[in-house]
């Protein structure tokens, strides 16, 4: 039997969720990981001891699945998994991207956390975390990011319910809202145009996934009675979603 404190990610396969799962092994944690490309997430297993198990967080059958794999007990959540699909504008909105974003970001987020809450209120020791990834889409919009403003807007409605639903229960919630991270995100959005994606950060210094796994690490250290609620972390080129310090 382990003695480590169990930590779960959602979209484990690279980027930010990737990162998470390094220090969380790297601080003593036994991390099962989930996302749809299994080959990735074995080849983080050979790296840092995590468990690989196959997730897509928008199949409510894939999420019992990967649920029935894991210990009785989970102390960290970390729900990762989303993105977002395309940059249209909302009189030409496509309705496939809106509703795989709304799956992933927002329900998924919803299936995860209520197939782990008996888990998390199981072993508190002295309290769970559970971590919406969000981002500064969450509070701001901009043209052609209806469909995902939408839904990290929605994490957020998401994270301050759970705050007022366990009120009195021993599990945190921390909601981290990134600015510009430079991930396979912006790739994913537009259909794995690499010129494309990489304009995204021409000229500006991105934040890395490095940078908010460390947010999370740090949210767990606090002591018991504190709770990080709403953490917004941005690159010092970037003042709001569409304001980038861009050099010539």
């Amino acid at each position: 039997m382990h003695n480590k404190p169990v930590a779960v990610v959602t979209g484990a396969s690279s980027g930010i969720g990737a990162e998470t799962v390094r220090l969380l092994c790297e601080n003593g944690y036994l991390v099962f990981m989930g996302a749809r490309r299994l080959d990735r997430l074995q080849a983080l297993a050979e790296k840092y001891s995590a468990i690989p198990i196959v997730l897509d967080v928008s199949s409510a059958e894939s999420v019992h699945r990967f649920t029935e794999e894991l210990p009785d007990s989970v102390q960290v959540l970390v729900n990762n998994a989303g993105g977002a699909l395309g940059l249209e504008q909302v009189a030409e909105f496509d309705e496939a991207h809106w509703l795989e974003m709304y799956q992933s970001n927002v329900l998924g987020l919803a299936r995860m956390t209520k197939a782990l809450y008996p888990r998390l209120l199981s072993r508190p020791n002295p309290v769970s975390h559970v971590f919406n990834i969000g981002s500064v889409a969450s509070f701001e919009t901009y043209p052609g990011g209806a469909g995902y403003t939408a839904c990290k807007h929605a994490v957020r409605a998401i994270s301050e319910t759970m705050r007022l639903e366990w009120l009195g229960k021993p599990i945190r919630v921390t909601e981290i809202d990134p600015g510009f991270v430079e991930t396979e995100f912006s790739l994913v959005r537009f259909g794995g145009d690499v010129a494309r994606a990489s304009s995204v950060y021409a000229g500006m210094v991105p934040l890395t996934a490095t940078d908010i796994a460390e947010t999370i690490l740090w949210s767990i250290s606090r002591p018991p009675h504190v709770n990080i609620d709403v953490m917004v972390v941005r690159p010092l080129d970037q003042a709001r979603i569409d304001k980038i310090h861009r050099e010539a």
